[in-house]
């Protein structure tokens, strides 16, 4: 049954951070800020960055608010002002990425001045962003969110999130079907689905933790990743690329929402986040780390897995 979302709070949320960034941008706190604004088709939102006060009417925060900002700290961040602080509106799902880049040395916390809206979710595809946001619209990494509230930023509208009934989680759910199939089974369900890929990279592009100026996959002195939408390179390329990510992954599922080929490679994500918290009891984007479980080691750690 389709239930509607109440999201009658992100019109008091605009406000504030309009409210927000007019005083951080006239007062010299900041040089920029990075967030949402609308875009040329109705409902739509795409990211802007604001340098003047007076633009800060520009800013909204909605449903389709899909992006997350991290990414123009990192790989769009030449289009930022080199010089004084940055104000970014973040998701909860945004400051784990943001969380996790402070731990890896690629940002300082006192660099950022940090806009935390309250979320109750987004929309799943910004293909229709007009769409209401219910029960089946919403994007699946909502129903299985811990964030819907960041914590620790310098700034967060004073509003109360309206207690909406516990959604079945998609990921969760499909991570238990698979894990009850043979090794067989699921290793052709990931080489099907491996199968789809045509090496656009747009799951590189979008994602805050590939920061690297030249990807180690691209290189071919030597050739480490086959470049071409073959079956070997595409399985080596997703896996690199999980591992990469482990430890690491927000959540923020955007290599899965701007995949053409409709791969499911949040799901991959979160099986590896998984597999950290049973083995580890860690999880990305809640505190500053400069070694994830995966970098550091410890004599406590399980080693059964050695043979």
């Amino acid at each position: 049954m389709t239930q509607p979302i109440d999201t009658t709070i992100y019109t008091t949320i605009t406000a504030a951070i309009q409210a927000e960034a007019q005083r951080i941008l006239s007062g010299g706190d900041v040089t920029a800020v990075i967030g949402y604004a609308a875009a040329r088709r109705k409902g739509s939102v795409q990211p802007i960055v604001i340098t003047d006060a007076t633009a800060a009417d520009k800013l909204i925060f909605t449903p389709a608010s899909l992006n997350n900002l991290a990414l123009y700290l990192t790989k769009a961040k030449k289009d930022i002002p080199k010089k004084g602080k940055i104000g970014i509106i973040v998701k909860g799902c945004d400051l784990k990425a943001i969380i996790g880049l402070i731990g890896e040395s690629q940002l300082k916390r006192e660099d950022l001045y940090l806009i935390g809206v309250p979320c109750v979710g987004v929309l799943a595809s910004a293909v229709q962003p007009a769409t209401t946001l219910t029960s089946e619209t919403i994007a699946p990494k909502c129903t299985e969110c811990n964030a819907h509230l960041p914590t620790g930023c310098d700034y967060v509208p004073d509003v109360t999130l309206p207690v909406e009934p516990l959604q079945a989680g998609k990921y969760a759910a499909e991570i238990a079907r698979l894990e009850a199939l043979t090794p067989a089974e699921r290793w052709a369900y990931w080489k099907e689905q491996f199968a789809k890929c045509i090496k656009c990279y747009a799951c590189r592009q979008v994602c805050p933790f590939c920061f690297c100026e030249q990807c180690l996959c691209d290189r071919n002195k030597p050739q480490m990743v086959e470049s071409t939408p073959r079956p070997a390179g595409n399985t080596a390329w997703h896996i690199v690329r999980a591992m990469h990510l482990a430890g690491r992954c927000s959540g923020c599922a955007e290599c899965e929402r701007v995949c053409p080929m409709d791969i499911p490679l949040n799901l991959l994500n979160r099986k590896m986040a998984q597999e950290l918290k049973e083995l580890y009891d860690y999880e990305a984007g809640f505190e500053v780390n400069d070694k994830g479980p995966l970098a550091s080691y410890e004599e406590k750690d399980d080693q059964s897995f050695i043979k």
